[in-house]
């Protein structure tokens, strides 16, 4: 069982999925967001890898720049900043909505799973920010993210 439909991912967008991260994957995906040239930019990853375990990140960027640019603010301390300046609420709101939404595919993909499954929010933690990169991801998936929205301001 996948997330994605077979029809939607090509060959080119497994190749170029695998040149950006570096390696093959290593569980089912979709490219939910490209660049302007059509690359790959957000792949939204299947909670479960090849091996079964668990992939709590639905949302990966995987365009190098924007990954680049991303490093460069959380590397200036804008992960402790976003969690000043972001309200903890909506912040926690977002978190549980991500959950949903990857609790939803398990049920709907793997009904009979019964082993281990991933947990938390955004980038798999309950509260406050991780990783700006899932964050990031989730909103150019179209995700309502308020960090992702604070981060936009500061690209």
């Amino acid at each position: 069982m996948a997330i994605a439909d077979k029809k939607k991912i090509t060959s080119k967008d497994i190749e170029a999925v695998a040149q950006l991260l570096g390696r093959e994957p290593q569980g089912d995906f979709e490219v939910v967001a490209r660049t302007d040239s059509g690359a790959p930019r957000v792949i939204k990853n299947f909670p479960l890898l090849y091996d079964l375990t668990p992939m709590p990140t639905l949302y990966w960027l995987v365009d190098s720049d924007d990954c680049l640019k991303v490093s460069q603010l959380e590397s200036k301390g804008f992960v402790k900043l976003a969690e000043k300046e972001v309200s903890a609420e909506t912040l926690a709101e977002a978190h549980e909505q991500y959950r949903i939404l990857r609790d939803e595919i398990m049920k709907q993909e793997c009904p009979d799973h019964d082993g281990p499954t991933p947990s938390g929010g955004v980038g798999g933690t309950a509260r406050g920010v991780k990783c700006l990169h899932a964050h990031y991801a989730w909103h150019l998936a179209g995700g309502d993210d308020p960090v992702g929205k604070w981060l936009l301001q500061h690209l």
